[in-house]
């Protein structure tokens, strides 16, 4: 059987790579998956479950060879907010259609719409989130009794301020043992998983030392099936669909991002390259498939995607074999998995929580004090204080305005005339004065982007010449790369003015993109085609051939070389310009 495509050249030593890889990872993923569902607000199967369909699937039909995917702690925010506001039930139905989103943007061809997200926007919600996660976590790490769960980080930390007084001992122990053991296993045993050798030993000293004096996975939630549930399609209405859309585009969102990141981040470790478009309809599947199971929005895992290759996987099989891996340990340790106290799954999400905050790039952007250092901030706080949906549009919206607003600031509109110093007679600007400026040609020099936040600057600056009268306008734009339809407009009200006043308008070395736009909107026609030059000499030589002699006569400005024989036409054409070139050459 020959194999194509991400499963090109594989054989039975692939396998093999893949099948050692695919066991780590699945083991380390079981007790991530319980963790991110207990912090999201459901029961701890539910990411197991997750772990299990959308691993499998999200492997199967996404675009990355490498991506491990299954509930990640970048959901727990949304997913705790829609728990609280709308339910289990609802959430399943919010995945589902988040999974449709994710199907139709990859349809789409969205995928390369990634990086054109901002990096300070990213580290920004990635930072807010991870001290969402953190502080979710202590008053697990504590022990505290009688917590109110809340939407809102103000609130949560209230609530941990008012009950600090009902702190477990015990469970201060648990948790501590299991973060000293994360924290030393991978300086002695790196091949370990830390988080799950950290959760079985805790869990192990809570049994036989402090039996009925922390809380458990089962004195909670009560204990964990040891079989997948059956197929169940949510109860979608509606109405239903109505109140969910905005949750379930939230979902999708950050899904991809997350997903098409992590694969990103496996293309740099292996020198491949993903599918952005696949990988997105694979995560649509995945999400479209894991609620009919009871289980929650997944996305591509970044670490677990890393651990998998530097294990050696080598195709997709990994994260097949991974999932395989989870319900396996399902069916045969499930009952145990109810002895787990909450205490030692809190260390293993906080671990999670500093790894995913990418505290170095968040302290070197905010050192940078630059526009990117506002936007970072603003995302960041209104990710802890708000929610993740406004964090990110107003983050947007924010890098968007700073971005036009540096571009505006970009473009440069300098009058110029011929330097007879340079070799060429090239034109620059402080040849400019008040006693050298030709009283007929204005000759500007536009450099940068023509669009709608520098628009209004270049019609400024050129249309504050139109008080002196001049007859002919030459713009050189060999530097303008871009023009929208508001650099358009602005360009046509100059070239309007320009004629209704009696002059002409000249173009010289104008770029693809705006000859085009030109031409579509028709201004290029209203101009004159032979109104356009490739080299500004040539321009010059034709403006310098339609003035009014009658205006030269006389005139002392002699800003071009032709000047002294039009301001004194008694003069021989060698009298009046010892220095004749044939053109310019500017």
């Amino acid at each position: 059987m020959k194999w194509t495509g991400r499963f090109a050249g594989y054989n039975a030593e692939s396998f093999r790579r893949d099948c050692l890889s695919g066991l780590i990872v699945g083991i380390i993923a079981i007790p991530l998956g319980m963790a991110f569902a207990i912090a999201s607000g459901v029961k701890p199967e539910y990411g197991i479950y997750t772990t299990i369909i959308a691993g499998i699937l999200i492997s199967m039909f996404g675009g990355s060879r490498f991506q491990i995917g299954g509930p990640t702690g970048a959901f727990i925010p949304i997913l705790f907010g829609v728990v609280m506001q709308y339910g289990y039930e609802n959430l399943l139905i919010a995945g589902f259609l988040a999974g449709i989103m994710l199907v139709l943007m990859g349809l789409c061809r969205m995928g390369g719409l990634i990086r054109f997200i901002p990096r300070p926007v990213t580290i920004g919600f990635t930072t807010g989130i991870a001290v969402i996660i953190f502080s979710g976590q202590i008053a697990n790490f504590l022990g505290l009794r009688d917590i109110q769960k809340h939407e809102d980080f103000l609130s949560n930390m209230k609530e941990i301020g008012m009950h600090l007084s009902t702190v477990n001992v015990y469970s201060v122990i648990t948790a501590g043992i299991c973060l000293a053991v994360i924290l030393i296993t991978p300086r002695l045993f790196p091949n370990v998983p830390g988080s799950l050798a950290g959760l079985v030993i805790s869990s192990v000293v809570a049994a036989l030392l402090f039996e009925g004096k922390v809380a458990t996975i089962g004195s909670t939630f009560g204990p964990i099936p040891s079989t997948l549930p059956s197929f169940h399609f949510p109860d979608v209405t509606l109405e239903r669909i109505g109140q969910l859309l905005v949750p379930a585009f939230t979902i999708a969102m950050l899904g991809g991002i997350e997903s098409l990141l992590s694969a990103v981040v496996a293309d740099g470790m292996t020198g491949t390259r993903h599918n952005s478009n696949r990988e997105l309809i694979g995560q649509g599947i995945a999400n479209m498939a894991a609620p009919l199971f009871g289980g929650i929005p997944a996305t591509g895992a970044i670490a677990r995607t890393a651990t998998n290759i530097k294990n050696g996987a080598v195709s997709p099989m990994a994260g097949i074999i991974h999932g395989l891996v989870v319900l396996l340990v399902l069916m045969l340790f499930a009952p145990y998995a109810s002895h787990i106290p909450l205490a030692s799954m809190a260390p293993i999400l906080m671990v999670v929580a500093w790894n995913m905050s990418e505290r170095r790039e968040f302290f070197h952007v905010l050192q940078s004090k630059t526009s990117d250092s506002v936007v970072l901030l603003v995302t960041f706080l209104l990710t802890v204080f708000t929610n993740l949906t406004t964090a990110v549009e107003i983050g947007l919206i924010l890098a968007v305005i700073l971005f036009v607003k540096r571009m505006g600031e970009l473009i440069t509109v300098h009058k110029v005339l011929p330097d007879p110093s340079s070799k060429h007679a090239k034109v620059r600007p402080h040849m400019v004065t008040e006693g050298h400026d030709c009283p007929q040609i204005s000759i500007f020099t536009v450099e940068g982007a023509l669009f709608f936040g520098a628009a209004s600057t270049f019609e400024q600056s050129v249309m504050r010449t139109l008080q002196h009268r001049p007859k002919i306008l030459l713009l050189r734009m060999g530097k303008v790369p871009f023009m929208d339809t508001t650099g358009e407009s602005k360009l046509a009200s100059v070239v309007k003015t320009w004629k209704n006043n009696g002059g002409m308008v000249l173009i010289s070395g104008i770029q693809s993109q705006p000859r085009e736009v030109l031409k579509r909107t028709g201004l290029y026609a209203y101009i004159g085609e032979q109104h356009f030059f490739d080299h500004t000499g040539d321009a010059i030589n034709f403006a310098l051939a339609r003035l009014d002699q009658n205006r030269c006569a006389g005139c002392r400005h002699f800003a071009f070389r032709e000047c002294a024989g039009l301001s004194n036409p008694e003069l021989s054409p060698k009298q009046a310009n010892p220095d004749m070139h044939p053109a310019h050459q500017v």
